[in-house]
């Protein structure tokens, strides 16, 4: 299982499943990351949080507990 977290930048990899509960898996939903999604990793930061990607046309900044929870290949 690879998840959004190991992805290195330059890497575009597609959601296959979210992992987390209620309102967690609701916010991350909510921000556009859904099953099947293609996200483009473009940015992490020096300490490895935050990671910017590119999902649904929008760039956007997740921590890495959150990149944590989203399982890609």
């Amino acid at each position: 299982m690879k998840t959004l977290r190991q992805s290195r930048p330059g890497d575009t990899v597609r959601v296959v499943r979210l992992h987390g509960q209620g309102a967690v898996k609701r916010r991350i939903m909510d921000m556009g990351i859904t099953k099947g999604t293609v996200i483009q990793v473009r940015k992490v930061a020096p300490l490895g949080d935050p990671v910017e990607i590119t999902v649904r046309g929008y760039e956007l900044s997740i921590r890495k507990a959150d990149g944590e929870m989203v399982e890609v290949e």
